[in-house]
């Protein structure tokens, strides 16, 4: 498919970072960010801890203030951002069930009153493309890692979102949990939704993604795959530790 082809298709927006700063107290964690995510493509952010992937994230987000411009070309009216973090902190004794963190996380309705008609549909679908359906009824402190990740990849996906935000999905999936989202990448890029994925498996960027980003504080190479994750540049990345600078 041609790029021409493929932003005719797209549904999600193309991202521009351009010129992001940002600084907590007297501590820089970004300097003078500059790429682009081009529409409807699956595009990683790889990097070392501590290098600002999150950080970068939570600005796109709306969640960290920043200084430079970050702009979002959305081509149509529908403007929904999924979001699935990295990992999910809650109290495992709670007698939460999937259902019921389903409902809370999709649904306006208190959760403990059930799941709405209105939404149960899309969330039966959501769960069904992630492969826990028939868990719904278990809790959520009894699931394993990869489980609740794949719960966390199903609230992502309500409602269907044209621009989806992945920190680190495949952190805690077992194999079957990476085939799983390995068949909702190909179904997002078919769709045309824009995915920005922090990843740390650099195999799977590799044979995944269509463009990659090398962030330490500052971005150190942005390419597709086959031309960033060489030796050398990931040797270049990953030994640059990102300096806790303090501004004078």
């Amino acid at each position: 498919m041609t790029a021409a082809a493929q932003l005719r298709l797209a549904a999600g927006p193309r991202i521009e970072f351009a010129g992001i700063d940002l600084t907590l107290g007297r501590t820089r964690i970004l300097e003078q960010v500059h790429f682009a995510v081009e529409a409807g493509s699956v595009h990683a952010i790889v990097g070392p801890n501590g290098g600002g992937k999150s950080s970068l994230i939570k600005t796109l987000l709306g969640q960290m203030p920043h200084q430079g411009q970050l702009t979002l070309h959305w081509p149509g009216d529908q403007q929904v951002i999924g979001y699935v973090p990295q990992a999910l902190e809650f109290d495992r004794g709670l007698p939460m069930t999937v259902d019921d963190f389903m409902a809370a996380m999709c649904q306006r309705r208190p959760a403990f009153l059930g799941l709405s008609r209105r939404v149960q549909p899309a969330i039966d679908a959501a769960l069904a493309r992630v492969g826990m359906l028939d868990k719904r009824k278990r809790r959520m402190g009894a699931l394993s890692g990869g489980e609740r990740q794949r719960v966390l990849l199903a609230q992502g996906l309500i409602p269907e979102p044209q621009l989806l935000v992945l920190d680190e999905p495949m952190s805690a999936l077992d194999e079957a949990g990476i085939q799983v989202f390995e068949q909702l990448l190909h179904s997002w890029r078919q769709a045309g939704t824009t995915v920005l994925w922090i990843e740390h498996d650099l195999e799977a960027v590799l044979r995944l993604a269509d463009r990659v980003t090398g962030l330490s504080r500052q971005v150190l190479f942005d390419a597709p795959p086959a031309e960033a994750l060489t030796p050398e540049r990931l040797l270049g990345l990953f030994s640059v530790h990102p300096r806790s600078e303090s501004l004078a």
